[in-house]
């Protein structure tokens, strides 16, 4: 996901900021992420997105904006991807989580 360090900025919604990230599938067994927004000790943080669920097919991008509750900006530290793998046969699956720290 991009950018690394993403940064919040207002909203057209009073007490609602916002910021906008990208996500590219390098992944050719994976179709599907979700999103989500946390604190340092790894625990949700509530937010708005178009998003909870993201399909992105292999090699594709996708932009989406997150919206958090502006009372919520000290506690939110990471916005992260966690790859939804299909099991199908019984070989190893890898699932990924991936998160860019919020400045």
């Amino acid at each position: 996901m991009t950018p690394t360090y993403p940064e919040w900025y207002p909203s057209h919604v009073q007490g609602v900021v916002k910021t906008t990230m990208e996500l590219f599938n390098k992944r050719q067994d994976v179709e599907y992420y979700e999103i989500s927004v946390t604190d340092k000790q790894g625990d949700p943080v509530p937010f708005v997105s178009s998003y909870k669920i993201a399909h992105v097919k292999y090699l594709q991008h996708m932009k989406f904006e997150i919206y958090i509750n502006s009372d919520d900006v000290p506690r939110a530290q990471y916005i992260c991807s966690r790859s939804k793998l299909k099991g199908e046969g019984t070989a190893t699956l890898l699932s990924s989580k991936i998160c860019s720290k919020i400045r």
